[in-house]
């Protein structure tokens, strides 16, 4: 399943009234089948952009020992270890396995809107592959 945020709306998280909504309640449900999940999220200021932070922050407890991907996309090169701060929340938090081998392109890897640097797109393969094959090692039955 595919969740795009630019699609779905989602009220800011305010700890009370917020998880009433529909949609929360419709991703809720996303996250608690998903035995892995591939967050693709743009950095921004050094941290997952905020969307993606409210999703973690409405989903909550749905996240826990979920095998989690990171796919990210930045403007330059040098804010490449910024995941580390939600991945440590996840495996803290959330008791999360992150897959290690996360994927990280900037703005150089794109062009009109479109993946051109094959070297990426051979990561971001690579990167399903392994989140599935670690998904299928851990599912409880």
């Amino acid at each position: 399943e595919i969740l795009d945020l630019k699609h779905t709306e989602l009220p800011p998280c305010d700890g009370h009234t917020s998880y009433g909504h529909e949609n929360v309640a419709k991703v809720s449900e996303m996250v608690k089948r998903a035995d892995g999940i591939i967050l693709a999220t743009p950095i921004y200021n050094y941290s997952i952009n905020s969307a993606a932070k409210n999703l973690i922050e409405l989903t909550g407890r749905q996240w826990e020992n979920k095998v989690v991907a990171f796919l990210c996309s930045a403007g330059g090169e040098s804010s490449y270890m910024s995941i580390m701060g939600i991945a440590t929340s996840l495996m803290l938090d959330f008791r999360c396995h992150i897959i290690p081998r996360f994927v990280y392109a900037s703005g150089e890897s794109f062009r009109d809107g479109a993946l051109i640097d094959e070297e990426i797109g051979k990561r971001i393969s690579h990167l399903v592959v392994e989140t599935l094959r670690v998904s299928r090692a851990l599912k409880v039955s």
